[in-house]
């Protein structure tokens, strides 16, 4: 139950221990919550190629037990049988304990944190999937429950606590995965969200190659970026893909993290040779296709 970053690898490694695989999504996409429809398009090739049952736009209803055992999915579409169900529905922040001790908990869910992670009560810190972060890009506050927020937000209060000095400066919501070969990371904001939170942005998508054409192992990707209109700058980016795609979007990060524009970015040095990439790196020609369209 579920396709976000839980359901996906689950799913691959079950079909690896040679079971029959169904997911059940009740949104219309695979990491719907992480990637726009026509990036998540890419993923569900992959999983049903790879012969998952994926029922998008389903919602589960219950469970049919027997002997203490499941032994069906109850959905809106009828029953599915299973030995075996996992639910990776994603998580809400606990915040009840903060709420009892009077501490102040934001519009987003997560408790309310300064840049050091002091909460507004004195000698009280937080950190982690509880705890309320500033987006980079909207600067509105926003609860991303992901590992390497969680870490640096760990270390920043831990050293304020010992009387060090030490800051945590928001999220972009950087984050990969993977289907079987299939690469798939995002930053910033998706063209959806972008146009949730007001933005005049838009968004263009390129096809390209992890290395030279001509080169043993090349293989394809897609990048999306998304940018605001009238100043060209960058505002979150996608990318699904082969071999060498999915890591590709920590120079997105990097330039989204520094405030860029597409047109900066379409300039920028980065490495070449073909078992590497093309001359023109995939990422560069995303840049320079959005920069077309200021």
């Amino acid at each position: 139950m579920g396709a976000g970053y839980i359901g996906l690898e689950v799913a691959e490694n079950l079909l690896a221990r040679g079971l029959t695989v169904t997911v059940i999504e009740k949104l219309d996409a695979p990491m719907g919550a992480v990637l726009d429809s026509d990036m998540a398009s890419a993923v569900v090739d992959a999983m049903r190629n790879a012969g998952v049952d994926l029922r998008l736009g389903t919602s589960v209803t219950g469970f049919t037990v027997s002997d203490g055992r499941v032994t069906a999915v109850e959905t809106e579409a009828g029953p599915v049988e299973a030995d075996l169900v996992v639910i990776g529905l994603g998580v809400r922040a606990n915040t009840e304990l903060a709420r009892a001790a009077g501490i102040a908990v934001g519009e987003s869910g997560g408790i309310i944190v300064d840049e050091q992670l002091r909460t507004g009560t004195p000698h009280v810190w937080a950190a982690g999937d509880c705890v309320e972060s500033r987006h980079r890009v909207t600067g509105r506050g926003v609860v991303m429950a992901l590992g390497t927020h969680a870490n640096k937000q760990g270390r920043a209060a831990g050293t304020n606590i010992a009387g060090g000095e030490a800051r945590f400066d928001g999220v972009l919501g950087t984050a990969i995965t993977k289907f079987q070969q299939l690469e798939i990371a995002r930053t910033g904001l998706t063209e959806h969200e972008a146009a949730a939170s007001g933005l005049d942005a838009f968004a263009v998508t390129t096809e390209a190659s992890n290395r030279a054409g001509y080169y043993p192992g090349a293989q394809s990707m897609r990048i999306k970026i998304v940018a605001e209109r009238q100043t060209g700058r960058l505002l979150g980016a996608q990318i699904v893909g082969g071999e060498d795609a999915g890591k590709r979007i920590d120079v997105l990060a990097t330039a989204l993290w520094n405030g860029m524009t597409v047109q900066e970015m379409g300039g920028m040095d980065l490495s070449y040779a073909p078992p590497f990439s093309p001359v023109w790196d995939p990422v560069l020609l995303a840049a320079g296709k959005a920069a077309a369209e200021v």
